[in-house]
């Protein structure tokens, strides 16, 4: 039978924090209640919204990352990382973003607004990307994002300003983030990161789970090669 559930774009981000000396990464956890992943510990993120698509980025990601973002999506870059940007901001409080003001900001982007900030991409890493498998009650072509703590624009132990949906947010060591209750495709992701932990920049590739109806189908995206590494 084929699953009737529609697919929503999604972006999720990662934030790695102490990376040289002891890695951590936020993470919060879902309540008992939700529809998606009920109590389980994941990273901040969600559907990409309308308005996503319109929002002005002080920089986008770099061109590897776009040229991978773009490749089998139906959602631009743009949409992608503001949409990641947009989901910190709400689940944690935090803004990744540089100084400027933006007028007429869209619902849902008028409390990042009103911090006095413009988001910006530019120290994203598109790293994963996963489709939930067909049979659950919503369904999600995700990508997940890499980014480091230092490009916060707040105080990254400051969660005074996130909504609720998140509970329990805080650091977790790299080495103890397996002790949670974890999705599957969480685990996978700490393990691409644990993995690239030495190596700046993209990956070589990225992991792309398509879950599909018939087979659980694993491609690596690869993008084209821009002159600039980056």
């Amino acid at each position: 039978m084929t699953d009737k559930t529609a697919l929503r774009d999604a972006a999720t981000i990662v934030l790695l924090r102490d990376r040289r000396t002891r890695p951590a990464v936020l993470m919060g956890q879902r309540g008992a209640g939700a529809a998606f992943m009920p109590s389980k510990y994941v990273f901040p993120g969600g559907a990409v919204d309308a308005a996503d698509a319109g929002i002005p980025l002080a920089a986008p990601p770099g061109p590897t990352c776009r040229a991978r973002l773009t490749d089998d999506s139906r959602a631009t870059p743009q949409a992608l990382a503001a949409a990641a940007i947009r989901e910190l901001w709400e689940e944690t409080g935090q803004v990744l973003g540089s100084p400027g003001a933006w007028a007429d900001a869209p619902r849902g982007w008028r409390g990042f607004a009103a911090t006095g900030h413009v988001p910006d991409a530019s120290g994203l890493c598109f790293i994963f990307r996963a489709v939930t498998p067909p049979g659950r009650p919503r369904r999600f072509d995700a990508r997940f994002f890499l980014a480091e703590a230092e490009a916060l624009a707040t105080d990254p132990d400051d969660f005074t300003r996130a909504e609720d949906e998140l509970r329990h947010l805080h650091w977790v060591p790299l080495d103890r983030a397996r002790a949670l209750d974890l999705p599957f495709i969480t685990e996978v992701v700490l393990a691409e990161i644990a993995a690239n932990l030495g190596r700046p920049g993209p990956p070589e590739t990225v992991p792309f789970f398509r879950n599909d109806d018939e087979a659980h189908l694993v491609t690596r995206l690869a993008g084209r090669r821009p002159l600039d590494p980056a």
